[in-house]
């Protein structure tokens, strides 16, 4: 293959390139003597600038890098659908420790919501027993990538043999990235909203755990679009039927007339793995 000073004439793409990388360019600037000109935040590379690319003018590139970033890296590794799993960061696992409780009561509600990260892994597990099938391309697990209910589906997957994606966000607490995402799809967000849309756009089942506002928000966005028909149906499953009906009255709103009495029909309850994998394997078919 012809070759110029600069290396290799095509794309990993086979797209023929002649001109000089910006990768080469970046490296050959880092290493410019130092003098007061080349010093100046001024004669930073733009693209290499990230005191410019955080100026708020560009907040658009960042939402669009945002959205790229990930996006490129999922298709780059095949991935064409998930399954993803909401649900609370503060779930400890059976026998853990509940580090978020406040008092007696939250400390025996969250050790009691430890069967849920129980639950959670199990269905990871079978979503990794699926995936398989498909070279792991398929009904790939996708969590927030945090502790608690996160962290379930990613161990369950890791402990399947099975990649596992995790959308991680810079938050005060609790969002570091728990040890069993697949490093190669452990991804940051700086963007609530990139960060959602990801969530839904290779999702083929969304399953919501027990969980707090962030899970809340991730359950109505769902709803809200499959309702709007701003996305294909797909399983929508929550996990502990009593937690849900004591915390969200769907029947009041369908009594006071605010959503449709058919719009109950988007939601399955399950209290099993292997009953939400049902659901989701009798919707496709598997």
């Amino acid at each position: 293959m012809a070759k110029l000073k600069n290396g290799k004439l095509r794309r990993k793409d086979g797209v023929w390139d002649p001109l000089k990388s910006s990768s080469a360019d970046k490296q050959q600037a880092e290493g410019l003597p130092k003098t007061p000109q080349s010093a100046s935040p001024s004669y930073r590379l733009a693209y290499a600038d990230t005191d410019f690319l955080c100026r708020e003018e560009l907040r658009p590139i960042r939402l669009q890098l945002e959205l790229m970033k990930p996006e490129m890296i999922l298709t780059e590794r095949g991935i064409k659908s998930t399954v993803v799993l909401f649900g609370g960061a503060r779930i400890p696992e059976p026998g853990g420790e509940a580090w978020a409780a406040r008092n007696e009561t939250q400390r025996k509600n969250l050790e009691a919501a430890s069967v849920y990260y129980d639950e959670a892994r199990k269905f990871a597990k079978l979503c990794a027993i699926a995936s398989e099938k498909y070279d792991h391309r398929e009904y790939v697990v996708m969590t927030g990538g945090g502790p608690g209910v996160m962290e379930a589906g990613n161990r369950g997957a890791s402990e399947a043999g099975a990649p596992s994606i995790g959308l991680n966000i810079l938050l005060p607490h609790e969002q570091a990235p728990n040890p069993h995402v697949t490093p190669e799809l452990s991804f940051n967000f700086h963007y609530f909203a990139i960060r959602k849309m990801h969530f839904l756009m290779r999702a083929k089942a969304v399953v919501v755990f027990p969980g707090g506002f962030g899970t809340m928000d991730e359950l109505f966005e769902t709803l809200t679009l499959i309702q709007t028909k701003r996305m294909a149906p797909i399983p929508l499953i929550l996990f502990g039927e009593a937690f849900w009906r004591s915390i969200i009255n769907f029947e009041a709103l369908a009594d006071f007339g605010t959503i449709a009495p058919d719009d109950m029909e988007l939601l399955h309850f399950c209290e099993t793995a292997e009953d939400a994998w049902k659901v989701v394997a009798d919707f496709y078919e598997l």
